[in-house]
């Protein structure tokens, strides 16, 4: 049976063992088909959580505080079957890697196929990028586990296949 986990190793605290197909139900994932032709702006972690939490004050304040039901534990996740099924979707690699706690000087990542080629880039152009995981709604069980693709997507035609694992380390 193929392994079907790819690994995020190097100079890094917690080396990790990640298993794509979970993703699927995970609210950060992005739609391949649409991510690179939509216009994206970066947003960091603090403006949007700042804009969340306006949010919430501002329904608070025009609609009043929702008590909590006391027959709900409130984890109402609604997903559309169909799009889960048919869609082809990706992850950002960013948290993953900070997950990792890479060492601080940390500037290049290899990605290392399983047939051993390698492709070296910047740390900072690979955190920015989106490994695919989902084409079609099935998982990439030929090519996978997982696609690396460029923010940019100068690669959505030809993404980095066959990924095995992602590489850190310091610039030699």
């Amino acid at each position: 049976m193929q392994e079907f986990v790819f690994f995020i190793e190097g100079d890094v605290d917690h080396p990790l063992t990640i298993d794509p197909t979970v993703w699927i139900f995970d609210e950060r994932k992005v739609d391949l088909d649409t991510y690179f032709s939509e216009s994206t702006t970066i947003e960091d972690e603090e403006t949007a959580y700042t804009k969340a939490i306006s949010a919430q004050w501002d329904k608070e304040i025009t609609e009043g505080a929702e008590p909590p039901r006391p027959d709900s534990n409130d984890n109402k996740i609604k997903y559309n079957k169909k799009e889960l099924t048919e869609g082809s979707f990706g992850m950002p690699l960013k948290p993953f890697l900070l997950n990792a706690k890479p060492g601080k000087e940390i500037q290049k990542v290899e990605i290392i196929e399983k047939s051993g080629n390698k492709h070296r880039f910047d740390y900072a152009k690979v955190s920015e990028g989106i490994v695919g995981f989902s084409q079609k709604g099935k998982p990439l069980l030929e090519d996978g586990p997982v696609h690396f693709y460029f923010r940019d997507g100068s690669n959505q035609q030809e993404p980095i296949k066959n990924i095995s694992k992602f590489v850190l380390y310091q610039s030699q």
